[in-house]
């Protein structure tokens, strides 16, 4: 098998550039390093850095059918320490009005999960595990034995 060497960026489409790269700026401290212009001139597409997450890029990408297909869907959970953290971000949410969840104890460990502005759902969850058996509840995660390879 081939190595990889991590996540080069993340990309998340979105229907207005300009709104959701100052939502992310307000939220995450996001700031465009790159934009991609179309032949016309038009950027549809930029590349930035979040504290935090260096090396790995964001990037967002007008394309409204795709945000539309990604509304309520969670593909991304940005890494805490701990439950302490999680509640520094939902405290952080809080003073920017953004609705979010309550802390939930998840299958691993602390969790907050809120929405940009297309619906896109975000998650915020700790490294750090509670150690609360969550996989008797619908919807939670349960350990599965990897085949010997």
């Amino acid at each position: 098998m081939p190595k990889l060497s991590g996540i080069h960026h993340v990309k998340i489409p979105v229907t207005d550039l300009e709104r959701s790269t100052a939502w992310y700026g307000r939220v995450f401290g996001y700031e465009t390093t790159w934009e991609f212009p179309e032949a016309d001139g038009v950027v549809c597409g930029v590349g930035g850095e979040v504290p935090g997450l260096d090396p790995i890029g964001l990037c967002f990408r007008v394309n409204p059918e795709a945000a539309a297909g990604c509304r309520s869907f969670d593909p991304i959970s940005f890494g805490v320490q701990d439950k302490a953290d999680v509640q520094e971000w939902a405290d952080h949410l809080d003073e920017l009005g953004i609705r979010h969840s309550p802390v939930i104890e998840a299958s691993i460990g602390w969790l907050l999960v809120f929405d940009d502005p297309d619906g896109l759902q975000l998650h915020i969850y700790s490294f750090a595990a509670h150690g609360i058996d969550q996989s008797h509840r619908p919807g939670y995660g349960r350990r599965v034995v990897a085949p010997a390879r």
